[in-house]
């Protein structure tokens, strides 16, 4: 029986924030992972991504479970990386998918109509392409600078947000060694969200990190005078609608 998440529908736009969880092994079980993608969501995060290469189908079957009710209260999309299956046993909202996964069409199948699914690009634009014609909910592309969690990927230059920007329809996705400091650039030049690892989930304090982070995807509404406080909630995403339309 097919598992759907509950959280968002595929018309669900992938913007602002996006958290995937670190590499650990078998260091951090369930509640504790489950503590840190909290700290993240405090923080603001937008999505969740679950991304567990190297531990046993046990504690990756745990933790994911953990993290989707955790989304689930929160009302965020989790996204499970690589694996449909484990996406669909975990009520997961969707499944990035690389290179060497299985392709749109059978997570598809697997997960349903309703289903996020992501694809990365690296910088291959062309590869967006056919992943938007193929069904493809966003995309991404990177890594834009250097990175510990992806130290051997080829860099993909800022430009090809912007080229990617006027030519697809759906949202694209930033990542790799993205900070505070530079993650404004590349929201100007047509990302509609900044993929962080270890920016996140290696600071000292989570949630600090993660609201620096969100930050960069509000200004002040143009519209506000020098009267208008912290508490004006007329705000605008840096965004905008780059890669999302």
């Amino acid at each position: 029986m097919k598992k759907s998440g509950a959280t968002v529908t595929r018309r669900t736009a992938i913007q602002g924030l996006y958290a995937i969880t670190p590499e650990t092994g078998d260091k951090w079980d369930a509640a504790t992972l489950q503590a840190a993608v909290a700290a993240a969501l405090r923080g603001g995060a937008a999505v969740i991504q679950y991304r567990n290469k190297h531990s046993s189908a046990a504690l990756k079957r745990k933790q994911a479970a953990a993290l989707a009710a955790l989304c689930r209260r929160h009302g965020v999309p989790l996204i499970v990386n690589d694996d449909p299956v484990l996406a669909q046993d975990c009520g997961a909202d969707g499944v990035h998918l690389g290179r060497d996964d299985p392709d749109i069409a059978a997570a598809r199948r697997c997960l349903g109509p309703g289903a996020l699914i992501g694809v990365s690009c690296y910088d291959d634009l062309e590869r967006a392409r056919r992943a938007e014609a193929a069904g493809a909910d966003y995309v991404a592309f990177g890594r834009f600078f250097p990175s510990r969690s992806k130290p051997g990927a080829s860099p993909a230059p800022p430009e090809i947000l912007q080229q990617a920007r006027n030519t697809l329809k759906i949202p694209i996705v930033a990542i790799g060694g993205i900070t505070p400091e530079n993650g404004a650039d590349l929201l100007a030049r047509g990302a509609a969200a900044l993929a962080v690892i270890g920016g996140l989930f290696h600071a000292d304090d989570i949630e600090t990190a993660a609201r620096r982070y969100a930050a960069l995807f509000h200004r002040p509404d143009p519209e506000c005078g020098p009267e208008c406080g912290p508490e004006c909630d007329l705000t605008h995403d840096l965004a905008g609608t780059a890669g999302g339309r």
